[in-house]
């Protein structure tokens, strides 16, 4: 489940686990598999200069290495990310192994190996205006941060990632 940051992947993934109504399915998010920033990077993310939005934000072997151990039968340690002071936490969420297991992030489509391991590839492609406006309501609301500054972010990396790597994911 791939789309732009604030289009609505997480609530469609949880809808569309809601309709399954199957009792094994596992949920990962990407946001999940951030990289944990050196000092300088996390200044950069005080600063909003930092750009999550970018492949290289991601621990790809992480995520891959998770995704091939669920769908082998083990269960597997998920990090837990602090989105509002950009560290990774101490504990992790326990995921188990599912005969179903949905993966959501903004970047799901874009890494080859990923994507091919997928048996269904779903892009929620939700308007740009409604995904920043979103954005910001969120933001302002959940990581305490300033419009002015979610603005600048956005204009800095969110926007120019979107249309230079997420958009193209969709082909």
């Amino acid at each position: 489940m791939c789309g732009g940051s604030a289009s609505g992947k997480t609530t469609v993934a949880k809808k569309i686990i809601e309709e399954l109504n199957v009792q094994w399915v596992s949920l990962l998010s990407m946001d999940s598999f951030y990289k944990v920033l050196s000092e300088e990077q996390h200044e950069l993310a005080n600063r909003n200069e930092y750009n999550f939005d970018h492949p290289d934000a991601f621990d790809w072997q992480l995520l891959t290495d998770h995704i091939a151990a669920l769908t082998n039968g083990a269960s597997v340690p998920v990090p837990i990310y602090d989105d509002a002071h950009h560290p990774r936490r101490g504990e992790v969420r326990m995921v188990h192994p599912a005969r179903i297991v949905v993966v959501e992030g903004i970047l799901v489509l874009y890494e080859p190996q990923l994507r091919e391991r997928f048996d269904l590839k779903v892009y929620v492609d939700t308007d740009a205006d409604l995904r920043f406006i979103r954005r910001l309501q969120r933001d302002v609301v959940e990581r305490s941060r300033t419009p002015a500054s979610i603005v600048d972010q956005y204009l800095a990396t969110v926007r120019p990632s979107h249309e230079q790597v997420i958009a193209p994911s969709t082909r």
